[in-house]
């Protein structure tokens, strides 16, 4: 679709720069991290506080405009990709952490922040903001998606760890939900509504986030296996004996030679485990000892810990690139990265199960996971111009998520539905998916919010 001129000429006369139409702004705005084709909006605004995102979303229903909001790009399942035109509400310059409670232990953000520059606004505190995806996303992103990542197993993810909102609402209302309090019965849970809507209900403007005690001390490890299965019963006999265990990260032995051609590293190439334990000094030393012998008792062998900073960076970073480092075993590839997320008894059968699938498809799939909860993912590689292989890899995507779900599981551990999962959502919810798309129409009846994500249009 094409702007209206009317529409066009009010937003570059109220925003002046902060306004564009011009095609590499717009394709920077039509792509993210996931497969999918690049889907250019009509125009990029950008609004530096909630007064502005309220004028744009009036214009945006006055002349029927649909609205996407923006953080980084750094989505894996098309969450902002213009799929039915539009604008793209850009809020990387809505930048101020509002306030930080240290003796509460919460902080009010805008949606821009990303949990680094949060982190660093935390120094001095002795908090920090402990969700960890990988990529520095910015926090209304990471609501928007119920991001979680690495920490998940102790800290939780964004559903966990955001107090309140303020959000504009389609129709120009703003309003506020939640609050400061650790606990409130109060009313529907609007928080929990807006967080995991991936931008389908309103935009987020500002948050309010639980901060955490930094830890007294802090130790990293590795651990090699002699297969998956041996990796995967150590994780469960973790969980299961209550370990308090901060990041449990599964690579198999694919994974971890991709990692070590990319990242220069020298890990055994086999299945390995990555920890990190968070705690008091002798808390730290008995949770590690109690996961060591866990391991030892499954196979494990190599157990080399990462205790100076610079050493845990590097080895989390090594981490956080798996998906540059897959995507480097096929030059000229690009990577259907799904997740999964299953109990954590049934975590074994999952693995085993897809690894057979993968060896049937003879495609190339590395599987890393943040298995200390259940969620692992695979990243399909494909050749973008070799139509049956693209093919092959959609059709192995779903067994893996149809098996997720045989096992009481869910088609997303955190990656969210986008375009990429709404197929799946029926079979999760059921009848649930009717309940959704009466929100929906409730808060959005033009379906002017980021249309077509989550559920296909007509709603």
């Amino acid at each position: 679709m094409s702007l209206p001129d009317a529409f066009t000429r009010a937003l570059a006369d109220r925003f002046g720069k902060r306004f564009s139409a011009a095609e590499a702004v717009r394709a920077h705005h039509g792509h993210d991290d996931s497969h999918f084709p690049d889907a250019l909006p009509e125009g990029v605004v950008w609004p530096h506080s909630t007064a502005e995102v309220v004028e744009i979303v009036n214009l945006c229903r006055e002349h029927r405009v649909p609205i996407i909001p923006f953080g980084i790009g750094s989505s894996l399942e098309g969450h902002i990709l213009a799929t039915h035109g539009g604008i793209s509400v850009d809020l990387s310059e809505m930048t101020q952490v509002v306030a930080i409670h240290d003796e509460d232990m919460d902080a009010v953000v805008q949606p821009g922040v990303t949990r680094k520059t949060l982190n660093a606004a935390l120094h001095g505190t002795g908090l920090f903001f402990p969700i960890d995806p990988g990529a520095d996303a910015s926090l209304g992103g990471m609501a928007s998606t119920r991001a979680s990542g690495t920490n998940a197993v102790r800290y939780g993810t964004m559903r966990e760890n955001v107090l309140g909102l303020e959000v504009v609402l389609a129709d120009g209302r703003t309003i506020r939900t939640g609050g400061r309090s650790r606990k409130s019965s109060a009313g529907y849970d609007l928080t929990r509504l807006f967080v995991g809507a991936e931008g389908t209900l309103g935009i987020i403007t500002e948050l309010t986030v639980r901060l955490h005690p930094l830890p007294e001390a802090v130790s990293s490890a590795t651990c090699s296996f002699p297969d998956v299965a041996s990796a995967v019963q150590t994780v469960i006999q973790t969980i299961q004996l209550g370990v308090p265990v901060a990041r449990i990260e599964l690579l198999d032995a694919l994974t971890v030679q991709a990692v070590n051609r990319y990242s220069k590293t020298t890990l055994r190439e086999a299945p390995m485990l990555f920890f990190e334990f968070h705690g008091s000094p002798t808390g730290v030393e008995e949770q590690a000892q109690t996961v060591q012998d866990i391991a030892r008792d499954n196979g494990g062998q190599d157990f080399e810990w990462a205790t100076r900073p610079e050493d845990r960076s590097r080895l989390w970073q090594a981490r956080h690139d798996v998906l540059f480092a897959s995507l480097n075993l096929l030059p000229g590839s690009r990577g259907i990265s799904t997740d999964v997320c299953v109990p954590i008894s049934r975590l074994a059968e999952a693995i085993a199960g897809t690894q057979q699938d993968i060896a049937a498809s003879g495609l190339i799939a590395p599987i890393v996971g943040h298995v200390g909860d259940g969620n692992f993912h695979v990243v399909i590689l494909t050749t973008p111009d070799d139509p049956a292989q693209v093919r092959a890899a959609e059709a192995l995507g779903q067994r893996i998520v149809e098996r997720a779900l045989a096992l009481d599981g869910t088609c997303t551990g955190e990656h969210g539905i986008g375009i990429g999962k709404r197929e799946f959502l029926l079979a999760e919810h059921g009848e649930g998916v009717a309940v959704m798309r009466s929100l929906k129409a409730t808060l959005d009846p033009l379906k002017l919010m980021n249309p077509g994500k989550i559920f296909t249009l007509p709603d």
